[in-house]
């Protein structure tokens, strides 16, 4: 379960140093072997490359109609493995794409199967737009009230 929010530093030549407890799940789970593309909201995702696998599969048999979203998802992906002290390094290309810049701040955000990688402004305005217009409708019953346990 990849979970949590992380502020990083991003280093001179764009590596991150994934958190001790997530790097061992990425290590014993999935040998330190990850998948880092683009997302449709402006950051990263850095998913274990098991998950990217299929999830390429899935993409590769989209209709003709995606292909501009095949383009940005499969055309984007760069394989990569966290080295000994558990950095990983994104390409110039996808920084780029993301807004992210060496020697300062990111976000590494875990949502269960695969991380987000935010401009921690970006992430801020995106998460403020989603509170100022309320919860959608999909979550109109969803309570953590009652729950026991």
């Amino acid at each position: 379960m990849l979970q949590g929010r992380f502020a990083l530093t991003m280093d001179s030549k764009g590596r991150l140093t994934v958190p001790a407890r997530q790097r061992d799940i990425l290590q014993v789970l999935h040998e330190g072997r990850l998948t880092v593309t683009r997302h449709p909201d402006g950051c990263l995702m850095l998913l274990p490359r098991g998950t990217w696998e299929r999830k390429r599969q899935e993409i590769a048999a989209w209709p003709f109609s995606a292909r501009a979203w095949q383009r940005i998802f499969l055309g984007s992906a760069s394989d990569i493995e966290m080295d000994a002290a558990g950095r990983i390094l994104i390409a110039p290309e996808l920084r780029e794409a993301a807004g992210l810049k060496v020697e300062q701040k990111v976000m590494l955000v875990g949502l269960q199967h695969y991380f987000e990688i935010w401009d921690p402004k970006v992430l801020e305005e995106q998460e403020n737009k989603a509170i100022e217009g309320g919860l959608p409708e999909a979550l109109a019953n969803f309570s953590f009230q009652g729950e026991a346990g």
